[in-house]
Parts: structure tokens; sequence; C-alpha cells
């Protein structure tokens, strides 16, 4: 094939202020290369049109390289396990190369191609063509600007910014389908080691916050269920919940605010086959989270298990030989290696028939008699791509619920929808191991069943044929729970999830009976999850303050960035009687504390949020500090009401808020939020409102406080935010992208955005061309590439 090169195709009035070209034109092929028309609305979102796959891919690539080059570009150095080598040897980024590096040795990304082209058995044609334009629309806007001329000072002349292959963005991939599974225990999978070698050049924990892959905040614990961090609220309303008798939807992930795992907004659009509007994690090439026409969904994070532990039963003297079915299995050891500044560092790993063998000190050690493997059944997902590519094209909620049954390719996530007609839908049809009640039953043993019923952590007798996963009936694939196990819910009036389980999606219709690897049942939910639920019901009796009953867009945008402390309304006026009544306390240090000015800044609190609410840091802090005890039991026969009631009597109460103020010694304590929690764009510090979820808030926005200082930088939280309609005459509402479409300080579209946020201001949602034609900012151009 003979080289490409970028042409310009678009040759019409040049915007100074943009760098762009206009031009009316739709997007055609350009002899067998590539072309897509892009049209920028306000705020930077690009609305891409192509009439192939490939070629929507190319503009799909070219915008996002056009924005945030420098957050792909350190993707690639991750997956490709040279982050030691170009950002150094430190901050676990050895750990990470490790964890890279035996992937790309096991060929994991290559595998997820194998077979036929069908989107079940591997990826579609479809898939790879988009998979294949990305690449090409990257590249070729990198080759138009070059490294050295790139206006991101981030990544500006760095050698690490090269060119990509379609094989870099399939470990990208794959590594976003593991990441609440290997990715989870990748410590301890590098740390893994025979008990005469356990001296070794990365420790367990080592790797907390290196893999930067879509979708990874950062490396969880074993005992947690989903990434750490990650979480979000949905809300799907039916025609009994919405003024208009239409399907609405909340979109609200919490996803980091820096890095690669920052949300773009797009609409992509292949006339005729493939048409929505919404966003995809930065270096993915369709939409995740969004709308087409008559169908709106999003993801919330699952507390499903997205892997199992087997306990290998070891031959006596032989520490990497374990027994199976009465027989000697070896396990599998390969030496990796990676490049760091100080020369190569190696360590061997090891590999059971099951998966790898991982180590969890104190928790899941490898000792003369005993190691552990884990099976993630993540790890040769390759459905996912072409099940988002069927959502998108779904036309009803039960269409979409057929995708999840028949695909069953989502990672780590529920679903939440609603559609034209009025319905709407909760699934947890994650990918989830096969752990039916029966083989947790009959192959947990006994020494860890309460670990299985506190947690959903399955420990699996690895000694025996009988214990693995097997395979449902009505599953897509061999190891994974049949859509039967997994709980859904269609209702006329609403779904919910805030990360909690699905056993009250709805209040009015609880799930129950499914497998506890799902999630837990009848077990006391977040704050979060309650107030949730709480605002759907106040607004629907039209009992929020709010004008009216029922939803329409803007209600909706209204109660979502109502900013409620929910803890505060709870326990707020007997914590300020507690403090009162007793004006010192001891801290954990021992230091006692004057609390005065905290009791009068949490009386005269707002209980909210808000840029203008004084006091709510300190109430905030309370909380992270443990002291929202309560004195009366959770009653699961009454989840969203139960526990209310503070435990005064309890002196860890009284020492949480001690330790509160000291924490926030030099602040005052009863400011205004938005002087104290902030996001700087520049020089600009721009005030932010929202808070944690400790607190009961259900707009979470996670920082750290700076003593003497606030909270100067979000760290994560709500990231896109979409409260879509889906009327007779098209899709309508509100959407934004708090932390703004670009990383780039340079660009145009770095702190608009972050503006809107802060002001409760949105950008519109533009899915008709009427919607689009109207945005004043519209600015529209033609990528592409020819064959010489």
């Amino acid at each position: 094939m003979k080289p490409r090169s970028l042409v310009a195709t678009a040759t019409a009035t040049v915007l100074v202020a943009t760098g762009l070209a206009v031009t009316g034109e739709t997007a055609v092929a350009h002899g067998g290369g590539y072309s897509a028309l892009i049209q920028r609305a306000s705020y930077g979102v690009p609305h891409i049109t192509a009439r192939d796959f490939a070629n929507l891919g190319y503009g799909v690539g070219y915008a996002q390289a056009e924005d945030n080059i420098c957050l792909i570009a350190e993707q690639m150095v991750t997956v490709n396990a040279e982050r030691s080598r170009w950002f150094g040897a430190d901050t676990g980024n050895v750990g990470s190369d490790l964890f890279q590096r035996k992937a790309i040795d096991d060929r994991s990304a290559e595998r997820l191609l194998i077979g036929p082209r069908d989107g079940l058995h591997a990826p579609s044609t479809e898939v790879r063509d988009l998979t294949r334009g990305f690449v090409a629309g990257y590249n070729a806007y990198l080759r138009r600007t070059g490294a050295a001329n790139l206006t991101d000072p981030a990544c500006v002349g760095k050698e690490w910014v090269r060119p990509i292959s379609e094989l870099d963005m399939w470990r990208v991939h794959w590594t976003s389908m593991v990441l609440a599974g290997s990715a989870a225990v990748a410590d301890g999978i590098v740390a893994a080691a025979p008990p005469a070698a356990m001296s070794t050049p990365v420790r367990p924990g080592e790797l907390t916050g290196t893999l930067p892959a879509p979708g990874a905040a950062a490396v969880v614990d074993a005992g947690d269920g989903a990434p750490a961090g990650m979480g979000s609220n949905a809300y799907g309303l039916g025609r009994d919940a919405t003024v208009s008798g239409a399907g609405m939807l909340l979109a609200n992930p919490h996803f980091p605010w820096d890095g690669a795992d920052r949300f773009y907004r797009m609409r992509l659009k292949v006339p005729g086959r493939y048409d929505v509007e919404g966003a995809a994690l930065i270096g993915d090439p369709l939409i995740e989270i969004g709308h087409n026409g008559k169908v709106a969904w999003s993801h919330t994070v699952s507390t499903a298990r997205r892997f199992v532990w087997h306990r290998l039963t070891l031959v006596p003297g032989d520490p990497t030989s374990y027994r199976y079915d009465g027989r000697t299995r070896k396990m599998t050891a390969r030496t990796v290696t990676v490049q760091t500044p100080e020369g190569p560092v190696s360590r061997t790993l090891y590999d059971t028939h099951f998966g790898p063998v991982v180590v969890v000190p104190g928790r899941f050690d490898w000792t003369t008699d005993t190691a552990y493997a884990i099976t993630d059944v993540n790890a040769t997902n390759n459905r996912a791509l072409d099940g988002w590519l069927a959502m998108g094209r779904a036309k009803s909620v039960g269409e979409l619920w057929s995708v999840l049954d028949r695909r069953q390719f989502l990672p780590w996530v529920n679903v939440i929808a609603a559609d034209r007609d009025g319905r709407a839908l909760y699934a947890d049809h994650s990918v989830v191991p096969r752990v039916t009640d029966s083989l947790a039953a009959a192959c947990i043993p006994a020494s860890f069943q309460s670990l299985y019923a506190t947690s959903g952590q399955a420990v699996l007798d690895g000694s025996r044929s009988s214990c693995e996963l097997g395979r449902d009936r009505d599953a897509a694939v061999p190891g994974i729970l049949g859509p039967a196990n997994l709980p859904t819910l269609v209702r006329d009036d609403y779904v919910t999830n805030s990360n909690d389980s699905y056993w009250l999606a709805n209040p009015a219709r609880p799930l129950v009976g499914y497998p506890r690897i799902v999630g837990d049942e009848r077990t006391a939910r977040s704050l979060r999850t309650r107030l949730g639920v709480h605002q759907v019901r106040q607004r629907l009796a039209g009992t929020d303050g709010l004008p009216g009953r029922g939803f329409t867009a803007g209600r909706l945008w209204d109660v979502t960035l109502g900013n409620r402390a929910y803890g505060g309304e709870l326990v707020r006026d007997d914590l300020v009687r507690l403090c009162e009544a007793q004006p010192t306390a001891t801290a954990s240090d021992g230091t006692t504390v004057d609390l005065t000015a905290a009791c009068a800044a949490l009386r005269r609190w707002d209980l909210r949020v808000d840029l203008g609410s004084r006091g709510s840091h300190v109430f905030t802090e309370f909380a992270r500090a443990g002291g929202l005890r309560f004195a009366d039991p959770f009653d699961p026969d009454a989840p969203l009401t139960t526990p209310n009631r503070l435990a005064v009597d309890d002196p860890k109460v009284r020492t949480a808020l001690a330790d509160a103020v000291q924490l926030l010694s030099g602040i005052p304590l009863d400011a205004r939020l938005g002087d104290i929690q902030t996001e700087p764009r520049g020089a600009e510090r721009i005030p932010i409102h929202g808070g944690w979820p400790d607190a009961g808030v259900f707009n979470m926005i996670i920082n750290q406080v700076q003593p003497g200082v606030g909270y100067p930088k979000v760290r994560h939280g709500t990231s896109y935010l979409m409260a879509v309609e889906l009327g007779r005459d098209g899709p309508s509402g509100r959407q934004l992208l708090t932390y703004s479409q670009s990383a780039n300080p340079n660009s145009p579209w770095y702190a608009d955005q972050t503006r809107l946020y802060s002001a409760k201001r949105w950008d519109t949602i533009k899915f008709t061309q009427k919607q689009l034609r109207a945005d004043p900012n519209l600015v529209t151009y033609r990528v592409g590439e020819r064959r010489r």
C-alpha cells in the first residue's frame, strides 16, 4: 500500500480565532482514503458525520487528538509498559509496567481478535473499522501538527508522543475490561512469588493509582468491588414520573477530573446506521453514555465481583505445583523485563490454568501449602465495543434489554435507561463469574463462607474440576452468569442506582434472590442512595420545594444540583445540641479542642453544599472522620429511613468533630464553600459546588483538604452530566462536562464548561439539525486523507 498523506479538503473562510475552515459539504470517501465532517458546536463539542464506520473512527480520532492528544499518548505509554522509561521508576510506574508487560507477552489484546467477526466471538468488522479509522485520524493530526508544534505543554516535543497502531488501541481496550478484575489486584500479581523467593522489587500496594487506562482512576484493594473512587448516579424516568409522559434519563457518572479517565462529549453519525449523542472515555471511538432519537442510557458502577479466587493445594516440597483432581499441575513461570532510566528490571510471574497467582498479604498468602489464583472473566471480554454499538442502535427499552441479554458485554457497570414511550429500565447485566448458590455451597471452603456472605468474594476449591465456573445455558460465553441469574427491572415510574446493589432499583419492587456475587440484599443503603430515592419521590409528590409535580428536564437538572447533604438533614440539629452542651472534646491525638466556633457554623449551615453554603466543610470533615454514627439499627423493612438518629452518647461522635476542627485549622469554619473549594484553570480559580458522599451528598465532588487553604483541586466526582427527555419531536434537555472538553490549557475549551458547572448552567442537547444549526458558535470543517 502506498503511503498516505493528509490533504486539505476544506477551503473556505479561515476563522482566525480557531484555525478552522468552514464548509457546508457532507462527508464522502476520498478514493479509498478517509474523510469525515466535523461540526464543532459550542464548548468545542464535535458532531462527526461520515459515510461508514472507518471514516467515522477517523473523525473521532482526529477530533480527540485536537483536544487531548497528550492524554491519549500517555495511554499508549502505559499499555506498552513504558511508564518507567519515560516518567521515571517511581510512584508505581515499575509495577504498572510489569503488569502491562505480562499482558503483552501473554498476547492478551491479540486474543481478543480471534474468532468469527460477529461481535460475540470476536469484534465485528464495523468495530475494527472504527478502531482502524481512529488510529488513522489520530496519526493524521499528529503528522500534520508534529510533536514539536503541539500547543499542550504536557507533551509538546516529547519523544513518547508517537504514531499509534491498532494493537495499541486494543491494548487500551483490554486494560479497560480488566479494570475491576486483574488490574484491581495487579500489585498482587506482580508481587506473587513462592515462599523461598519473597524478596521482591515490587511490593503489594505499590501499584495504587498507576494504571491510568480508560475507567481506571486507581487500582483497588481486593476487598473492594469496583474501581476505587469511581461511582455514579442515574435515574431512568418513565411516563408516570414525567410531565410530558415521555421517558427521561439522568446520567451523572463520577469519574476523575484529570488524566486519561476523563469523558469526552461527541455526536457520532453514520447516516441510516448509527446516530448517537453523548460521551465516551477519551480514547474510545464510540458513545458509551448517551442517547439516540428514541432511547437514552447511562451506567453506574456495579457491586458485582469480576473475578473469583481459587485456593490451590500445593505439592509438598514444590510450591510452584498444585493438585487438581488428584494429579499434579505445574505453574507456568515467565520472566518479564521492563526498562527504567536506571536499567532493566525483571520479575518472574506465575500462572495457573485458572489465571495468575496473586498475593494479598495477610489475606491470600503464598505459603508452602497454599497459594491463590484468580479467574478474571473480563480478560477475554471482546464483546464490549460491539455491545455499545448495538445499544446505540436500540429503538426501545425492550430492544436495549435484548442487546444486554444476547451480548453480555458490560465489564463492570449497570445500565439505567429510558425510552420515548415512557418505559424505564434497570439492569445489572454485567460480566459476572458464574458462582451460583449451589456452586458456592459446594465449593467455597467453610473458612471462606463468611467472606463470601459479607463481601461477595468467592474463594473456590481449586483442587477439583467440579468447582470450575461451568456454563449457564443462556450465557453468552462459558464461566459467567446468564441473564436469568442477573437482575432486571422495567417500570413506568422510575428506576435509580447510586452504586449500591440492585436491591432497591425501585423500592416498590425490590429485586431479590440473586447470587451473592452480584450484590447484597436487605442491607443498609448508602446515604447517597437514600437521598437519590427521596429526591424522586418528593418531586413526584411535589414536596421538594420546587414548583409543580413530576419531572421536566429543567426540574431534573435542579434536583441533581440541589446539593442537599442528607446526613446533615438527619443529624445536624442533634449534633449542634450535643456540641453546645459539651463545647470541648478530645481529638484522636489527645488534644483538647474548643468546639464553640464549629457549633456556631453548623447551626447556621443551610444543609447544602452550594457555593454560598457556610460551614458545610465542617460537617463534611466530621462525617469523613467517622462521626456519622447512628443510635438506631438498620431496618430492612424501612431501608430508606433507617438508621436516622445520631448516637449522641457515643464518644466517637465528639471525637470526630474535634478531629474535623483540627484538620480545618487556618480555614474559617463559617467560610462559604465557593471561597474554599475551587478548581484551577490557569491562574483562574473556579468555585466548585458539591461534596463528599460521606455527608450524604448526591452531587459528588471528591477532593482533599489543604491545611490553611481549603480544597484547591477536585480529584473526581460529577463529570459528564446529562438530563435528556425523549420527546416526539426529538431529544431535548441539558448536558455539560464539568472539567471541560480539553485538558490543554491553551485550548479555548479548557475551562468554559467548568464555569458553566460552577454557575449551575448548561449546554443544550443538540441532536436534531434544527438544534445544531441554532448554535451561534457552530464551525464546520472536514478532515481526511487520500491514497496517493
